[in-house]
């Protein structure tokens, strides 16, 4: 059985939970201002009241909180040429706007069969499961674990989640678990120095 440096070295496409991975797990809900129109709370009405879709009311905002070290994370795995995506079962407007922020390359809200979308996703990198990693949290999570090359656990993951994965984080999910993955990944095809020095010199004044 490969280990989970052997597996990381392989990997060119990230993919990920958002619930408990991108962030600590914890959904806050805000009433909205009088007259504003919550596009995706239309989205949400067409899953027929199945639960975890979001809400279905246009009276709340739903609100969730992202960390910066993740942000750069993705960065940083862009730098060093991997693919990133989510997969999530819930629709939030939040979770769409934080994917545009950091050009996720694969975005997929509202979906209960995450394992199917992500044989879809396979198919269109034309990659195999082994060049894949994914990074969840919760049970929902294990069919795609189960089938891709890196199985990653956040370290505030469920114990069966913890128990069938290839790799636990140090930090927990929205405290910066995705860029301990992403740094794993990095280290293990030896790219992490270079992609860094690129990631500074970028953001160094009067670099161009």
């Amino acid at each position: 059985m490969p280990d989970s440096k052997s597996r990381a070295k392989k990997i060119k496409l990230l993919l990920f939970d958002v619930d408990g991975v991108l962030t600590d797990g914890k959904l806050f809900f805000f009433p909205s201002p009088p007259g504003v129109q919550q596009s995706i709370q239309e989205q949400a009405a067409k899953h027929g009241g199945q639960g975890g879709f979001g809400l279905h009311s246009q009276s709340f905002i739903e609100a969730k909180g992202y960390h910066a070290h993740d942000g750069a994370g993705i960065s940083l795995a862009r730098l060093g040429g991997i693919k990133t995506g989510l997969i999530t079962k819930r629709i939030s407007e939040t979770v769409a706007l934080r994917a545009r922020d950091l050009k996720l390359d694969h975005v997929h809200q509202g979906i209960n069969d995450k394992l199917g979308v992500f044989k879809e996703i396979l198919k269109q990198e034309q990659i195999s499961p082994a060049e894949a990693c994914f990074v969840g949290d919760d049970v929902i999570d294990l069919p795609v674990m189960w089938n891709c090359g890196l199985a990653v656990a956040v370290a505030n993951a469920r114990d069966e989640v913890k128990r069938d994965a290839h790799y636990v984080t140090k930090h927990g999910g929205g405290d910066g678990a995705l860029r301990d993955v992403i740094e794993f990944i990095l280290k293990a095809q030896g790219k992490w120095k270079k992609v860094v020095e690129q990631y500074i010199g970028e953001r160094s004044p009067g670099s161009q």
